[in-house]
């Protein structure tokens, strides 16, 4: 059995970066002649002038920040794809609204990468709890597993019970998901009486720390963790050596100053900063408001890209609760709907290595029923879960924060 998905892992650096910079030159002339936001973002930029990094990092930045902006002035894509609506396979949304396109090619998102490396191949059950509601995460995922010839549960997210249910009877040696839920499935399994049949899990959505993972070697799951993105598809995977994230093949990814496009020294923390591609959604130096770093050296698993450390946190206050991105707009949004609260901060925590995420709203009035209410908008808006606490007026910081992430994930 090879050890690696294709030669492309293995190729020379050199030899990937004139092959990748050849192909973003046919991309910006693409971008240039097919989506009119990039047309005039890019217009006086020549295709084959962009060579290397030093002149990519010339080009200006499209931020995620921006997409539901540019998306009401311009829908539904804000400009941004090369392709009619029509042509594509699936128009998806994410929380904000975002709305993201999907070719019609069968791996669009390039996960069956990824998730070769997580050990999964032809023949393996994968049990995908990812959402298929809208949301692009269970179909991106789906697609990957598919592609590699895996069966796939389509489980989605909720119903536990039935799912537990479903994996008692059918067996999956395979989990997709986010690490959260399944360290919920798996101690529901054993709750009832059920052998655990997970033997791999390609993780992503939130943070793994170290003693999670240790969870779940412990009980005989081999976890990898992907870094993806709605609008990006793979960015990066975790391979078997487990030292950082080896970039995708089908990005180039820089690592800038947050609120910059100024690529920052190899090790620097920063802003991941991505170019994909992917000639149906032509996105040039798109800022994912994610924060990472470059790490020296090779993989010891032998693929030659690029390593990162992995997702380390947000340079806006936007954060990801259990797979899903809140946006301090939401968080706003929630306030409105109720005038008894004053103002309100959002605090995402892990503590025993789970997300929980609390609205403190300063009210003077409070309640069981005012909480309830408060607790439905929250799952409304931002489609996961929150507690309500209230605070007496005046309690919470003056200090602009909406999102106060307290998270450690070391």
């Amino acid at each position: 059995m090879t050890e690696f998905f294709d030669d492309l892992e293995t190729r020379a650096p050199e030899v990937r970066e004139r092959a990748q910079f050849a192909a973003l030159g046919r991309q910006i002339a693409n971008a240039k002649a097919n989506t009119p936001r990039l047309a005039e973002s890019l217009a006086g930029v020549e295709p084959g002038d962009v060579a290397d990094r030093a002149a990519l990092a010339r080009l200006p930045v499209i931020r995620k920040s921006e997409l539901m902006d540019l998306q009401r002035a311009n829908p539904p894509f804000g400009g941004l794809t090369a392709v009619a609506d029509g042509a594509l396979g699936r128009i998806l949304q994410s929380p904000g609204p975002i709305y993201e396109p999907e070719g019609g090619r069968g791996d669009f998102w390039r996960m069956e990468r990824a998730m070769f490396a997580a050990g999964f191949r032809a023949g393996d059950v994968a049990h995908n709890t990812f959402s298929y509601h809208l949301t692009p995460g269970g179909l991106m995922m789906d697609a990957g597993c598919r592609a590699l010839g895996c069966a796939v549960i389509p489980a989605g997210v909720g119903q536990t019970e039935q799912q537990v249910e479903a994996i008692a009877h059918i067996r999956p040696n395979a989990y997709v998901g986010t690490p959260s839920f399944l360290r919920i499935l798996l101690d529901k399994l054993v709750e009832a009486g059920v052998a655990i049949p997970f033997r791999k899990a390609m993780v992503g959505g939130e943070a793994l720390p170290p003693s999670l993972r240790g969870e779940f070697e412990a009980r005989g799951v081999a976890v990898r963790q992907n870094y993806g993105t709605a609008d990006l598809g793979l960015i990066a995977y975790e391979t078997p050596a487990l030292e950082g994230m080896v970039i995708d093949e089908g990005v180039i990814v820089e690592i800038v100053r947050p609120g910059t496009g100024d690529p920052v020294a190899e090790g620097e923390v920063g802003e991941v900063v991505v170019t994909t591609l992917t000639p149906e959604y032509p996105l040039i130096r798109f800022a994912t408001g994610d924060m990472s770093a470059v790490m020296a050296g090779a993989s010891p698993c032998g693929r030659t890209n690029t390593r990162i450390k992995g997702w380390m946190g947000r340079a806006d206050q936007t954060t990801k609760v259990k797979g899903m991105f809140v946006h301090p707009g939401q968080v706003n949004q929630v306030v409105k709907q109720h005038p008894q609260v004053a103002r309100a901060r959002l605090v995402v925590d892990n503590p025993d290595n789970t997300d929980v995420m609390t609205l403190r709203c300063e009210s003077g009035e409070g309640g069981a029923a005012l909480a309830e209410a408060i607790a439905a908008t929250i799952q409304s808006v931002c489609k996961v879960r929150g507690l309500v606490e209230f605070v007496p007026p005046g309690t919470l910081p003056n200090d602009g924060k909406v999102i106060d992430d307290l998270r450690k994930f070391e």
